[in-house]
């Protein structure tokens, strides 16, 4: 006989006159009993005093609370009771990559088709071939993008030789892509993209968006006859992305893209975000923000560069995209050798200028400026084991995985610094220098680089991430990636008399970091 009197701990939404009896009194139940509720929503089954646990029953609930907060033991579900984690088969159809991708929990993902059209389930977690596919990463985007990019490798032909002369050019059109996010009637999708001030979460859409422009560029890749070439697609670079209008959680969200531009084994693919509302109907201003991705191609033998297919603009917009697409280029590689030739003939007088201050509060502290901080003393590190369950189809560390866990340090170094919620104005240019496979021991330093707060009213706060691929077997620590974010401050914090403080550094090595992203923006 056990006497439950603890109130009922669970992470779900209920009718609260359906446990109205429970919650009011004590009641005392026999070993092993259970009880449901009138609306069989989960059933309360209490084993021991120690182990009392929920079971689900309807499959629209895909987790358990299988615990109270207080319990020491864990429960051992039974045969009969053990009925997560919920499986979903895998659609028995033949998936056809060219299909509109809907970001929905229980979505079918439908791109328009090239020559039929068949629907993919994003919710499924049964994947085929198991080979292909990265370990259970949960987001409903990236099984579902995929879950796409699986169909192109079952067409593949490995065994065929490819030469330059088969290579064809396609059309923007062939490789076109969009993501519907129906936050606005699927609660289930929303909670997953929703942050605690109940905004998106940005670290999850640029991770999203990584995984799309992977999908793209792989469609891109493929022949007219479905097969893949036997290639490698990575990603190189992100071009700057900055947020022209905020993001909401509660109106539908759409991501589409294609390839804009295709060099002899590189390729630019630009993806648009847009979000209609009740401020802004007109579709032209619906755009969010846009995003250019480039991707490079491996051969998957030797490791060097391959030939991918050229491009075929058509419409006036995509012969547009494309003359834009080939300025930057230029211009990257223009900056390129202009870095390497401001390595060797530094602005020492800008040097000295920075470090000015900073050399006051490292000899006299106590003099230092009460409104300035050392650059050192806004450090935050996160370090993390690389997991298979985070890797993509070729075996490394998911391109998108590295910048969310990149925004996610940011961000909370920002508040930290600011002593207030941040909100994402931009990110900056990204290198992926070297590839993170499975196993590394993978070390994230960010710093708030430097702020602007020439106006009070929005000051800027510019946070720099490092990864650090470490191989303790080596004795090795490499540079993997740079990220550079742009926060500022909730208006509202600013009118209750918040003051963001300037940040100096202390090192010649920091000085020039803080230039060389300066000069980086002032550029842009």
């Amino acid at each position: 006989m056990y006497t439950l009197k603890r109130p009922l701990f669970h992470s779900f939404r209920f009718n609260n006159s359906n446990f109205t009896s429970l919650r009011s009194s004590t009641k005392t139940y026999q070993a092993n009993e259970t009880i449901r509720s009138q609306n069989p929503i989960f059933s309360a089954k209490f084993p021991d005093p120690t182990r009392p646990f929920f079971i689900a029953n309807s499959p629209s609930v895909s987790r358990i609370n299988t615990h109270f907060p207080n319990s020491l033991i864990q429960p051992r579900l039974t045969s009969t009771t053990q009925t997560f984690p919920q499986i979903r088969n895998f659609c028995n159809k033949q998936s056809n990559p060219n299909a509109e991708l809907s970001a929905s929990n229980d979505i079918s993902a439908v791109i328009p088709p090239i020559r039929s059209s068949q629907p993919i389930d994003a919710g499924s977690s049964m994947r085929k071939p198991i080979s292909l596919w990265p370990g259970m990463y949960h987001s409903p985007v990236t099984n579902a993008l995929w879950e796409a990019r699986s169909s192109m490798f079952e067409k593949s032909a490995d065994d065929k030789q490819y030469s330059q002369s088969e290579l064809v050019a396609k059309t923007p059109s062939r490789s076109r892509t969009c993501i519907d996010y129906k936050f606005s009637s699927d609660y289930i999708l929303k909670e997953q993209y929703r942050n605690p001030w109940d905004e998106i979460r940005m670290g999850k859409l640029l991770e999203d968006l990584d995984a799309l422009a992977g999908t793209i560029s792989y469609k891109h890749c493929r022949n007219d006859d479905g097969a893949t070439r036997p290639i490698l697609l990575v990603t190189a670079s992100v071009d700057r992305m900055v947020l022209k209008k905020p993001i909401h959680v509660d109106f539908d969200l759409k991501i589409s893209g294609a390839v804009t531009w295709v060099g002899r084994s590189s390729m630019e693919i630009q993806l648009e975000v847009t979000q209609s509302t009740q401020d802004s109907p007109n579709p032209s201003d619906s755009i969010a923000f846009v995003a250019n991705f480039t991707f490079v191609a491996r051969d998957s033998q030797t490791g060097k560069s391959a030939p991918v297919n050229q491009i075929l603009p058509e419409t006036e917009r995509e012969k547009l995209l494309w003359k834009e697409a080939e300025e930057r280029n230029k211009m990257r590689k223009q900056k390129r050798a202009e870095r390497k030739k401001d390595a060797n003939n530094s602005d020492e007088d800008r040097l000295y200028s920075l470090l000015a201050e900073g050399r006051v509060f490292c000899d006299m502290p106590a003099l230092a400026d009460r409104d300035s901080i050392l650059i050192r003393d806004t450090c935050h590190e996160n370090s993390l084991i690389c997991q298979p369950q985070q890797r993509n189809i070729h075996g490394r560390i998911f391109g998108g995985f590295l910048m969310r866990k990149a925004f996610e340090l940011a961000f909370s170094n920002a508040y930290a610094f600011a002593g207030a919620a941040p909100c994402f104005l931009e990110v900056d240019h990204i290198d992926f220098f070297k590839p993170v496979d499975v196993g590394n021991f993978l070390r994230l330093k960010s710093s708030v680089l430097y702020t602007e707060v020439e106006n009070p009213a929005k000051p800027l706060i510019n946070v720099e991430v490092v990864a650090h691929v470490t191989r303790p077997e080596l004795r090795s620590s490499e540079v993997s990636n740079k990220f550079y974010f742009t926060f500022t401050v909730r208006p509202e914090a600013m009118k209750e008399g918040l003051r963001i403080r300037n940040v100096v550094p202390a090192t010649e090595e920091e000085a020039r970091r803080v230039l060389e992203h300066m000069d980086a923006e002032s550029s842009q």
